[in-house]
């Protein structure tokens, strides 16, 4: 199939884009096409216009401070993939970018369009939820800032409203030496997972937990923070047990069920994969200390 008809707007300006917006009731953003595009096809989206934001500078940049990264909704995969700022100071970021689908889809698709796509086993929207992201999104009438926490309404639907448009994501930073871990089941290279697992750990200088970060993505519809978990593993020592009871949160977490993959499997794929993304961060947190 083909797409519906569209008017294609390439605005070089965020205000114009914005404007744009505002002015097209039925309008669609367009930044990597990774997803946008083959939606197009199936005529699963049929928008009236067609706004094409890759050629806006200003949303594509990686900005440092202190104790965060903010990036451009624009920043293309492989810009991040290929980033000494970003493996240094977002590593889980960076291997879960790895993950993500092949080379030719990393040199096109935007970190933003995978937020605002949602898809329950994209790798980036794990991440932004292990780092506790903060996202901007904008419009004429001015900026809202939402919690990654927050961002997600159900299956695939960002807490975007009409006229509006991400255009940054910032990360808070973790301690120079703590441990990150990421983990994916999928049937082939390059395939959505089944189910991903992501970790970060800080240990105190006994050796215990200081703080955690557990996040289950493929399983439900949207990315799952094992807060609870997390919560009680705090102060414990990374032992054999902990990571049994974050295995166990993570099996606890009601699966979906589709013709393709039962929720009992999901169920048993996360709680692997979580094992692993913990354990190696737990070694990696070890690793620096010492």
């Amino acid at each position: 199939m083909k797409p519906s008809p569209f008017i294609y707007h390439r605005p070089t300006r965020l205000a114009d884009a914005l404007a744009l917006l505002d002015e097209r009731p039925n309008a669609r953003v367009l930044a990597g096409g990774q997803s946008l595009m083959a939606m197009l096809n199936l005529r699963l989206a049929s928008p009236d216009d067609l706004i094409d934001i890759a050629r806006i500078p200003e949303l594509a940049h990686i900005h440092e401070e202190t104790d965060a990264l903010e990036i451009g909704a624009m920043a293309r995969q492989r810009q991040l993939e290929k980033s000494p700022l970003v493996r240094a100071r977002l590593p889980l970021l960076a291997r879960a970018i790895d993950h993500v689908g092949h080379q030719q889809t990393r040199n096109w698709g935007t970190i933003g369009g995978s937020l605002c796509h949602l898809d329950p086993s994209a790798e980036i929207p794990a991440a932004a939820m292990a780092y506790d992201a903060t996202l901007t999104v904008q419009s004429v009438r001015g900026a809202r800032r939402i919690a990654m926490r927050d961002f997600p309404l159900g299956m695939m639907t960002p807490d975007i409203a009409a006229g509006e448009m991400l255009t940054a994501i910032r990360f808070d930073t973790w301690p120079q030496k703590h441990g990150a871990g990421f983990s994916e089941f999928s049937r082939r290279h390059g395939d959505f997972a089944i189910a991903a697992g992501a970790a970060l750990v800080c240990l105190d200088g006994a050796g215990k937990i200081a703080r955690l970060s557990l996040t289950l993505a493929g399983a439900a519809a949207t990315p799952s923070r094992l807060r609870e978990a997390e919560q009680i593993l705090v102060g414990r020592a990374p032992d054999a047990a902990a990571v049994q009871q974050a295995v166990d949160a993570a099996a606890a977490v009601k699966a979906m069920d589709d013709p393709f993959i039962s929720s009992w499997y999901r169920n048993r794929i996360g709680a692997v994969v979580i094992r692993r993304a913990f354990e190696s961060a737990i070694s990696e947190a070890k690793e620096q200390q010492s």
